[in-house]
């Protein structure tokens, strides 16, 4: 069985990442989402170990000290991160580990998992951007120009991104990140070991 691939998933909010990525799901059975750690008290209907791994602050600091998060962040008084050993089992298991976070967790997971698979998801425009956050009807005018800000700093912070997608079609960009996942699943790296039964 080969070994998965890691895929992160960044991008302004807005950008329709958890449809795109949904989307894809919809369509291979190789694709599972990434579940984190929290120190937050689970909301209701939410399950351990399926929307999140609840934890208290102590159990986090030894995480973070032992090196078992690929990345970690406060938000909101609270500690979020990724557990490397299940990123890891699942990898080991031939899926394909999304993880959709922030561009400064995807920095941190970029260091400490070089081979992981960058993907930068963007709306075909500031305007289209501008449009989806206000057709939320859920923000302030101050918020979604708040983040109209953020998503202009993150655009120019994505250097490190391997792969850029447009959401301006949904189907289209669901193809897109499901032949970068075959893409990187046909790398000679991953395939090496096939060439043994050609005596090479």
């Amino acid at each position: 069985m080969s070994i998965g691939n890691l895929i992160v998933i960044s991008g302004p909010s807005g950008a329709g990442k958890s449809t795109v990525v949904n989307r894809a799901m919809e369509t291979r059975n190789d694709i599972c989402f990434s579940t984190s750690v929290t120190t937050r008290s689970p909301r209701p209907g939410e399950i351990d170990g399926v929307d999140y791994f609840f934890i208290n602050q102590k159990r986090f600091d030894e995480m973070v000290a032992d090196n078992d998060l690929l990345e970690h962040a406060v938000y909101v008084s609270n500690s979020y991160g990724t557990p490397r050993k299940f990123v890891e089992d699942k990898l080991s298991e031939g899926m394909n580990v999304i993880l959709d976070i922030e561009i400064q967790g995807a920095a941190q997971v970029h260091k400490n998992k070089p081979e992981a698979v960058m993907v930068f998801i963007i709306p075909p425009s500031i305007d289209e951007l501008r449009k989806r956050l206000t057709g939320r009807g859920t923000e302030t005018e101050a918020t979604i120009e708040a983040r109209i800000q953020r998503a202009v700093q993150e655009c120019g912070e994505a250097d490190f991104y391997d792969y850029i997608i447009i959401n301006d079609d949904l189907d289209k960009a669901s193809e897109e990140l499901s032949s970068i996942i075959n893409a990187e699943l046909c790398r000679f790296d991953k395939r090496y070991e096939l060439l043994s039964s050609f005596g090479k």
